[in-house]
């Protein structure tokens, strides 16, 4: 059975023209209805296993903050039904809860009894809340008086002091240095091993991938797409590129990897080849190799600029290393109609053993978010393996070298 289960959820919110048709509808409430109803959300359903993770991602406003609320039991629905087994903690805003005359101390005891803990066991838990803090002597201050921060420090503490069932996190770790947020998702990943299911809204990519069995994503209140945390990211970006004029597609390779596909067009990807230095395909390739990655366009409308990258990435989704025609200050400029062009980009293949996959990228500028005449993920793939170099762990070889000098007692 599913420790969490959303079926058929949504949430609409009365409109009123004026605040003379709210209270006519107050003193009146036989009449007429004078509102109307604004639907953010409508139709949502999935569920979760035990130790199960998954990623929420839309854009502003796509209904993630509302669906975790609805779940967390701040915000009630106005139809369907949530299903949670065990006990839920929540990090849904920054601090939410505190008061700001409040000492840290004081807030830590009041949020863990809104957590269902009671007074002696928020008491027992206080020295491993303080602990794992590390805000020192401001426990016993105002919380008025702490950054944004430490007040995410005391609040993730206070909620992770006991393992949850069901943990719920909402960009809060997104704020604070790279320490703290290291730490914070180490506990995460020991609650997910000792069975503790996690919901979590992240603009973190590596976040949702390294930490998520699955993603969903929302758009307009909907769920568009459900599955892998890579294949979900790389159809939201390609959304994110531009919601103009947008051909997004996926198709799935022969790997089972899907490949997502998006752009406006003006300029296509007509042909890409890895290839080792002799010509020849470059399905394998050996640790420190030279590779050849050709790519051949063709412009279909006329382009005034035009820029092409590449991003290497590991079987994770993992980005390892990417380049593009911009940054190697050789644009290409006034593109005609019907012409084509063919790229040669030389580079080492100081890679770890592995699968790795190529993305390309046309577009107008440094990023293809300002302007994607085509974003291609997955257009190739390609098998590193180690037969001549020393035998490392990792996915960069930095061809490492060593000297030792003993020193012997005389």
């Amino acid at each position: 059975m599913s420790d969490l289960r959303v079926n058929g959820l949504g949430k609409a919110y009365k409109h009123y023209p004026s605040q003379w048709s709210r209270l006519a509808e107050w003193i009146l409430p036989l009449g007429k209805p004078r509102h109307v109803q604004h639907w953010v959300m409508q139709d949502v359903s999935f569920q979760l296993k035990a130790g199960e993770a998954v990623g929420i991602v839309g854009i502003n406003g796509a209904g993630k903050s509302t669906l975790l609320k609805m779940i967390a039991g701040t915000v009630r629905p106005t139809c369907g039904e949530i299903v949670v087994n065990g006990r839920v903690a929540a990090m849904l805003e920054l601090g939410m809860g505190f008061h700001p005359d409040f000492t840290g101390r004081q807030n830590a005891i009041m949020g863990g009894q809104l957590l269902g803990l009671s007074v002696e066991e928020i008491l027992q838990l206080m020295p491993q809340i303080e602990a794992f803090a590390e805000i020192g002597n401001y426990i016993d201050q105002p919380t008025r008086t702490y950054s944004s921060g430490m007040q995410m420090r005391l609040a993730f503490s206070v909620a992770t002091a006991r393992r949850p069932d069901v943990l719920i996190v909402d960009e809060a770790l997104s704020v604070g240095d790279s320490y703290f947020q290291h730490k914070s998702f180490e506990r995460i990943r020991a609650f997910r091993r000792e069975g503790t299911t996690l919901l979590i809204v992240s603009h973190d990519r590596y976040a949702i991938q390294t930490i998520c069995d699955r993603a969903i994503l929302l758009d307009e209140g909907r769920v568009r797409m459900q599955g892998s945390p890579v294949d979900v990211l790389d159809f939201y970006n390609a959304m994110m590129a531009e919601h103009r004029h947008q051909m997004i597609r996926q198709e799935t390779l022969p790997d089972g990897r899907v490949a997502t596909v998006s752009g406006t067009g003006e300029v296509r990807i007509q042909d890409v080849k890895l290839m080792h230095l002799d010509g020849h395909p470059a399905d394998t390739v050996e640790v420190g190799e030279t590779l050849q990655l050709v790519v051949r366009i063709r412009a279909h409308e006329p382009v005034p600029r035009l820029v092409l990258g590449f991003l290497l990435k590991d079987r994770l989704g993992q980005a390892i290393y990417g380049i593009n025609t911009h940054r190697l200050k050789q644009p290409l400029e006034h593109l005609q109609a019907g012409e084509e062009t063919t790229f040669h980009f030389q580079f080492p293949a100081r890679l770890g053993k592995g699968s790795y996959s190529v993305s390309l990228s046309l577009s107008r500028e440094d990023s293809h978010l300002d302007k994607n005449f085509e974003w291609r993920d997955n257009a190739l793939i390609f098998h590193v393996f180690n037969t001549h170099q020393e035998d490392f762990v990792g996915s960069s070889w930095l061809d490492a070298k060593v000297q030792i000098e003993r020193h012997r007692q005389g």
